[in-house]
């Protein structure tokens, strides 16, 4: 195989234009709006399984945390689309980029934190200096507190970043072993293409893991400054 490793995490293009806008656009098709009286079986799926998913987010939110139920379901429902559909063959995730990451987790982190300090603004800065700390501690402490809090979206888009570009990589080495190892050995070949099909349905269930993951921070944010 003579196509470079990281070729699949590349920008793509068009007429030398990006349209990696058009790639975050398509999964919006995957959810439609029902429009039907009686929902088919795909849509009432869907509804189910969003449901059960925000019951258990929102479970230990008060009324102000969970008028962010629909940002929060609404970003689940995009990083996980956006997993799987990275997953076929020839195409593009665009949360292997940090930059797409980042874009997502400063945002969503700033408002926590905004919503924080206008409406529990004495527990905000709590935080910062926990108590009963001797007094020669309270400057280190408070520049530690300082560094931990700015650093938490860059955990979040760094994890998803990793994790995702991490399984890519590994599946296309694998399955180039598997290439390689046909003309060599047949039964090495056909162990190797299996373990890359267990693989392949790990990489599924860390698609839909990871977007859980990304999010749950984010509503344990909200909960700490709601």
């Amino acid at each position: 195989m003579n196509e470079n490793l990281f070729t699949s995490f590349t920008t793509p293009t068009m007429m030398g234009l990006p349209i990696v806008v058009l790639i975050i656009m398509f999964p919006s098709i995957l959810f439609p709006s029902p429009s039907r009286l009686i929902n088919n079986r795909l849509v009432s799926l869907q509804q189910w399984l969003v449901q059960l998913t925000s019951k258990q987010m929102l479970a230990i939110h008060s009324h102000k945390g969970q008028t962010w139920a629909l940002m929060l379901m609404s970003l689940i429902l995009f990083i996980g689309s956006t997993n799987l559909l990275g997953l076929l063959p020839h195409s593009f995730t665009p949360t292997t980029q940090l930059s797409m990451n980042l874009g997502m987790a400063i945002p969503l982190w700033a408002g926590t934190v905004v919503t924080g300090f206008r409406h529990k603004t004495k527990a905000s800065l709590a935080h910062f200096l926990p108590q009963g700390t001797p007094i020669p501690l309270i400057p280190m402490l408070v520049i530690i507190e300082t560094i931990s809090l700015f650093i938490q979206p860059v955990a979040l888009a760094v994890r998803l970043t990793a994790n995702i570009t991490a399984g890519h990589l590994f599946m296309h080495l694998i399955g180039g072993a598997a290439l390689a190892l046909t003309n060599i050995s047949t039964s090495v070949a056909l162990i190797t293409f299996i373990i890359l099909i267990l693989l392949t349905i790990l990489e599924f269930a860390v698609a839909l893991i990871q977007a859980y993951v990304f999010t749950l921070p984010v509503s344990l944010y909200l909960h700490d400054n709601t």
